[in-house]
């Protein structure tokens, strides 16, 4: 099932790569775990996955210890200052830096352990209240703080959007975001998720964090 899966979310990332003119790659397939045990995990692995994704430090720390150093992990949940020292040892990325106080917490961390940490940005590009994410006209001041931080590169944005049936009405708000990193000279965006993956690429996604697609139950 899970060979399957993997093989039609692939097909779907060269489909939209096609219909945009990219190479499949330049999109990173970030598999998200939330849904899926260690046995699972390893299974994706052995069919080629190479990057995870995951919502919560906490379960990470379980999965993170079976996995044994065999993916790159990326933090894609909301981050809570209390758990940047664990997000900082386990995550190679961090997708949802939203305030320039979490900002702070990670560089401290990461300076403590001599590393450079890869980090992009959350903006709240819908402007959802129950959306975490820097709002539009915060994102300046706060990218500028940001340089500050010998022990942060920042390389993207990240964006989360309301969840809809028809995943065009996403578009719009990839749209944004890519006007937005191409201001700012920004690279990276980690947009769409099982839903709307195949619109985020069109839009310009270079990561994509897909897991019920792969994990979850029909």
């Amino acid at each position: 099932m899970i060979t399957e899966r993997i093989a039609k979310v692939r097909l779907n990332i060269k489909k939209a790569c096609d219909l945009s003119g990219r190479s499949t790659d330049d999109v990173s397939l970030i598999c998200v775990t939330k849904e899926a045990n260690s046995a699972q995990i390893l299974d994706a692995l052995g069919l080629g996955i190479s990057e995870l994704g995951e919502n919560r430090v906490k379960d990470a720390l379980l999965k993170f210890k079976a996995i044994d150093g065999k993916a790159l992990w990326h933090m894609i949940g909301h981050l809570q200052t209390n758990k940047v020292k664990d997000a900082v040892s386990m995550f190679s990325f961090i997708h949802s830096v939203d305030s320039l106080k979490l900002a702070q917490a990670i560089n401290k961390c990461a300076e403590k352990i001599n590393k450079k940490q890869d980090v992009l940005v959350e903006v709240n590009v819908s402007g959802e209240k129950t959306k975490f994410g820097v709002k539009q006209d915060s994102l300046a001041g706060l990218i500028d703080e940001m340089s500050n931080l010998n022990n942060i590169r920042l390389l993207g944005l990240m964006t989360v959007t309301p969840y809809t049936q028809n995943p065009d009405e996403s578009r719009r708000y990839f749209s944004s975001l890519k006007k937005l990193a191409d201001n700012f000279g920004l690279k990276e965006l980690s947009m769409g998720m099982s839903q709307d993956y195949g619109q985020a690429i069109q839009e310009g996604a270079t990561m994509v964090r897909v897991g019920h697609a792969i994990f979850g139950e029909d």
